[in-house]
């Protein structure tokens, strides 16, 4: 019996911690806040409920595996979770409002043809054809698997288009790919939306991106009854069965080395823990803190493209608008709306001052979220989250610069940035100021408050292609016995992501560095 120490209580890290608990390691988990769950945060405030975190599940069968792995009562048993049924709807600038069913190819087809004119389905279902393919391609090695030192084949972007050689100058991005191939701007934006809402800029994200489109409309999107932060509750119990320990309000502050080993944890009150294997649940940036000189500078892997170890900017922040409204939610209000800008280059381009591979200085700062934002509204059909039927909570949120760049403590900007998210979502909730009884804000301030991350940054997902920039670094760290996990690490961020995560260090800690993922 191996004992672990893990920093941090994120998704990842209690996926592993539970994993690990389950191979009869004795496993600590030292978190400097005072709860667990990470970036999976709750408010409450007078009968309401929000998530200040991810609002939405994809490939829940990650989540299900790691409960089947780690304890007798099934994922299903511990959360409630649902299929949000529609997916969503779009809302666009010239009144174009489209309803997507959720994992239903064939309705999506039909959807999109009623809203945009017909072959629109037929042109979007192509493209979700082609981004199978980069699942098919990358699934295993980006997903299922440890990053290996040879990713070369992770290098080239495997979308067919580019193989195929319908770009004659090399690799082309997404919105690239996404205008030649749907045509119609709002069936572009409509797929660059989605690989903003992970925090990455269509510009720039290479075109395998699109399998984020496909990952969502073949898996679904998923709801847990009480919010999000009810599977993060869940983990954290399934750990407490196993005899996790937790010790909440200790931030680890150095990790020690013996013998050239990962050797334990020193906490900020100057306790030691001593520890055969240390994992870390935190970002780079702030992992390179923890480690001894000798090893801060070796071994380094890759990092997020544009994140905290390289690239021109920290990746982007969430900003959110948590709102209590007067007057019940009506019945057929989708639970996911996304409200379009008239110009997203406009957007891209605040929130993007500099793009990978660009020499070139950066403008003078712009706001936090865009003058012109793309608003995803939440709206939740959960009597759990509200006081009592005739009231609704509703939950604002646009991609934001992270508080390296802009200082998100600045009270007046963040109520200026408030408003334009409010002034956007009318476009889906009529009424909306006048039903509002209150309004809390979340930017990034507050998740690198909460965190420990500086920039309150949100960490992106693993992609295959521009030359490696989109690959986290590597779950085995700078120092034998240390493993990075969650977001921040490969296979990147997402609540799905992080659950693989904590699936290959365990994997890695009890069968060694030949652990290939199921097979």
């Amino acid at each position: 019996m191996a004992r672990i120490a893990v920093i941090g209580a994120g998704m990842g890290a209690m996926a592993a911690a539970a994993r690990l608990a389950v191979a009869g390691h004795r496993v600590a988990v030292y978190e400097r806040g005072a709860t667990h769950g990470g970036g999976v945060g709750r408010l409450e405030r007078d009968g309401f409920a929000f998530d200040t975190g991810p609002g939405l599940l994809h490939l829940p069968a990650v989540y299900r595996d790691l409960f089947v792995k780690t304890g007798k009562e099934p994922l299903e048993q511990c959360v409630e979770l649902r299929q949000v049924d529609p997916a969503g709807a779009h809302v666009f600038p010239d009144g174009t409002t489209v309803t997507l069913p959720n994992a239903s190819r064939a309705g999506v087809v039909s959807a999109l043809d009623a809203a945009f004119g017909a072959g629109s389905g037929e042109r979007w279902s192509d493209l979700i054809n082609r981004a199978r393919e980069v699942w098919d391609a990358t699934r295993r090695p980006l997903l299922e698997e440890p990053l290996r030192a040879d990713r070369a084949a992770l290098a080239d972007d495997p979308y067919p288009a580019l193989r195929r050689g319908w770009f004659q100058r090399g690799p082309a991005p997404l919105a690239k790919v996404a205008r030649r191939e749907l045509a119609d701007p709002r069936l572009a934006a409509l797929l660059e939306s989605q690989a903003l809402a992970y925090g990455l800029d269509p510009r720039a994200a290479p075109a395998s991106a699109s399998v984020l489109a496909y990952l969502e409309q073949t898996f679904g999107s998923w709801y847990a009854r009480g919010g999000m932060r009810a599977l993060a509750d869940a983990l954290h119990a399934r750990c407490l069965a196993r005899r996790v320990e937790f010790t909440f309000g200790a931030e680890a502050t150095a990790v020690l080395a013996k013998d050239g080993r990962a050797a334990g944890v020193e906490l900020a009150d100057g306790t030691t823990v001593a520890a055969d294997a240390v994992v870390a649940g935190v970002s780079p940036e702030r992992l390179a803190r923890l480690l001894p000189p000798e090893a801060a500078v070796a071994g380094s892997a890759p990092a997020v493209a544009g994140g905290e170890e390289s690239g021109p900017q920290a990746p982007l922040g969430r900003f959110s608008v948590l709102l209590a409204l007067r007057g019940a939610r009506p019945v057929d209000a989708p639970h996911r709306t996304v409200v379009h800008p008239a110009d997203p280059d406009a957007e891209y381009a605040e929130l993007f001052p500099t793009r990978p591979g660009r020499r070139r200085a950066a403008p003078a700062p712009g706001p936090g979220v865009a003058t012109a934002p793309t608003v995803t509204v939440l709206r939740p059909a959960d009597s759990e989250l509200v006081p009592d039927g005739d009231h609704e909570a509703v939950t604002l949120t646009a991609a934001a610069r992270p508080h390296t760049a802009v200082d998100w403590a600045d009270a007046e900007l963040a109520e200026r940035s408030a408003d334009r998210l409010v002034a956007a979502a009318e476009a889906a909730v009529p009424n909306l100021r006048d039903r509002l009884l209150w309004r809390e804000i979340r930017t990034p301030y507050d998740t690198a408050r909460d965190t420990g991350v500086a920039t309150g940054s949100v960490p992106v997902p693993a992609l295959a292609g521009a030359g490696g920039r989109y690959l986290a670094p590597a779950n085995p760290g700078q120092l034998p016995g240390l493993y990075r996990v969650g977001g921040w690490s490969h296979p990147g961020g997402g609540l799905a992501h992080a659950g693989m995560s904590g699936a290959m260090v365990a994997g890695l800690i009890v069968d060694g560095a030949d652990w290939r993922g199921s097979q």
